[in-house]
């Protein structure tokens, strides 16, 4: 144990703080994380839009700059993973969850519920859900991955720095990056890449309870929940005693499979023309209004903002509370790739997968409301999914395989986040002791039973908002800190240069 840091202990006792006034408290904790996002939200909502879009800005401008072709490690390193398992860890990590979570659910209820622009249950707004849903999912959400991975990765392999967020500071803070500024930095990332994972946990079981509930009529309340965490709990700590390159690359694996084969049977046995129909015009729409949606904050409607604050700045929360882990599991997979590589991978692959996830069970959900075969609006958000598999031959086994999809990625995440979470309290060693990853893994599941103990899903939603305001600035400091090292790079062959010709 002599490995562990100051991070470890801080971030753990603020951790353990939560979890124990949560506990104690549901209520109070329910109402004070309340109070605070909707303070967040309702003054700061711009500040979100404008820093996210800018993070988008970054990525492209890496894609068509010189820098474009430096590597996230040395000049002969080779990438340790091929492109299909690459990419199936970007899948599994990044946002399988919510994927399958939000995949019917968000565009019916854009469409039926509460529309962003429209009259809820017009075809206009069934063209704005999933052009919405195409915004909350696409390259916004993947820049902010892409960002803090790619600075991880960059200081890491290329500038042999340890793998911690203050590893990447040093060209701005100096010395100060291993003191205690830096060790404030790694408390802020490590107790929101608890918040977010744990938060993204509640999730998936609140949706694998949806599930057996809507198939078995086992009830669907807390305790369930809790009985499927403690359950997960000892399967994803199984799976991470296997260790990196055995648990979770066979997980990613099985998630791409299991994901695949929903996805082929939905779109074949579903409105398959629809589908395909919608995919391409929202694709189309969604390029085209990119940048208008990117700025909206609707400063004149009172009730198109609190859409705004419920919908946009919570997802561009949770993505920046995920981004932490999801950024450090990137980047220690990522090993080798050019930055230009690396950010259209990350950016366009993903996206265009989700893309066209919404639009077989979101289309497929839309379809059914929209020509009165089945009421899925009415069903809870986590039961919206199964609704759909109902109205199609073999449901049945789509709901099962949508379960067993839903736990395998839950494992993932919360094994990859356990090894992250170890990695950043043990100062970047990539073998983090075990009894430390069992530590943490035991506050993940803790930290996801007590927000949804305080409040369900609004506590987890409440948790991300409040977790993300902190490490948003942080993820500012490191952007400013990979260009001001960039541009020390390349600065040195121009000095030789000069040198040579004198």
């Amino acid at each position: 144990m002599k490995k562990l840091t100051i991070v470890f202990w801080a971030a753990l006792i603020i951790l353990l703080f939560i979890v124990g006034f949560g506990f104690i408290a549901p209520e109070t904790l329910e109402s004070v994380t309340g109070s605070m996002q909707m303070t967040i939200t309702n003054t700061l909502g711009w500040y979100y839009l404008l820093v996210v879009t800018g993070f988008v800005i970054v990525c492209l401008f890496f894609v068509v700059s010189p820098y474009g072709k430096i590597k996230l490690g040395k000049p002969d390193d080779k990438p340790d993973y091929n492109y299909l398992t690459w990419f199936a860890m970007l899948f599994s990590a990044g946002m399988g969850i919510g994927l399958v979570f939000w995949g019917a659910a968000e565009p019916i209820s854009h469409y039926m519920i509460s529309s962003p622009t429209a009259e809820p249950g017009t075809d206009e707004a069934i063209l704005e859900s999933l052009r919405f849903t195409f915004f909350h999912w696409g390259v916004h959400a993947w820049a902010i991955y892409a960002i803090v991975a790619l600075i991880l990765a960059y200081f890491k392999f290329r500038k042999d720095a340890p793998g911690l967020i203050s590893g990447t500071l040093e060209p701005i803070l100096g010395k100060y990056s291993t003191g205690t500024s830096g060790h404030i930095v790694d408390i802020i990332a490590v107790t929101a890449t608890v918040i977010g994972v744990a938060s993204t946990l509640g999730f998936g079981a609140v949706q694998i309870n949806g599930g057996l509930d809507y198939l078995l009529a086992i009830g669907n309340n807390f305790w369930i929940q809790l009985a499927i965490i403690a359950v997960v709990t000892v399967l994803f700590m199984i799976s991470a005693y296997t260790g990196l390159n055995k648990g979770i690359k066979i997980l990613s694996n099985v998630n791409l499979i299991l994901a695949s084969l929903l996805f082929i049977f939905m779109l074949i046995v579903g409105p398959t023309l629809y589908t395909l129909n919608f995919f391409t015009n929202t694709l189309g729409t969604y390029l085209q209004t990119l940048p208008s949606m990117s700025f909206r904050i609707s400063p004149l409607s009172a009730e198109d903002r609190e859409w705004i604050n419920g919908w946009t700045i919570f997802y561009w929360a949770w993505w920046i509370a995920w981004s932490p882990f999801v950024g450090s599991f990137i980047a220690r997979v990522s090993k080798g790739r050019t930055l230009r590589e690396f950010v259209l991978g990350v950016l366009l692959v993903p996206s265009i997968v989700g893309f066209m996830w919404f639009s077989v069970f979101g289309g497929s959900a839309i379809f059914l409301e929209g020509n009165g075969i089945a009421t899925i609006s009415e069903l809870a958000t986590e039961e919206v999914l199964f609704g759909v598999f109902a109205e199609f031959p073999l449901g049945t086994l789509m709901s099962i395989i949508a379960i067993l999809l839903i736990s395998t990625f839950f494992i993932t995440s919360a094994d990859s986040g356990t090894f992250i979470l170890g990695m950043q309290t043990t100062n970047g060693s990539l073998t983090p002791p075990r009894v430390v990853k069992l530590t943490w893994g035991v506050m993940l599941s803790a930290t996801a039973s007590i927000l949804l103990y305080s409040g369900g899903l609004q506590a987890l939603q409440n948790a991300l908002i409040i977790a993300a305001l902190p490490f948003s600035v942080i993820m500012l400091l490191m952007t400013f800190s990979l260009i001001k090292a960039l541009r020390q790079e390349e600065k040195k062959p121009r000095k030789r240069k000069r040198n040579l010709q004198s």
